[in-house]
């Protein structure tokens, strides 16, 4: 039975990691770019949010290693999911 569980648990999980979508991260909020960027959650994507709030909308996918807590190697996990238009 634990290894059914485990199972079902592996299979959602990357189930989940498959069919994330990119993400227009200037208008996106919070909860859809946690649940869109992988190894991007809560906190961080309400750092996103608060930044642009401040900020105005990002220009380059590079501008997200100017919040906190995001660096160039998050970045490059990101990168090709993070959509800057509505294109």
């Amino acid at each position: 039975m634990k290894k059914i569980l485990i199972s079902i648990a592996l299979f959602s999980l990357f189930s989940a990691m498959a069919f994330a979508a990119p993400v227009n991260i200037n208008q996106a909020d919070a909860q859809l770019i946690s649940s869109s960027l992988n190894g991007i959650g809560a906190k961080k994507a309400q750092a996103i949010v608060d930044y642009r709030e401040k900020n105005g909308d990002f220009t380059n996918v590079d501008d997200l290693t100017n919040v906190k807590g995001i660096g160039d190697k998050l970045l490059s996990k990101v990168r090709d999911d993070v959509l800057l238009s509505s294109e």
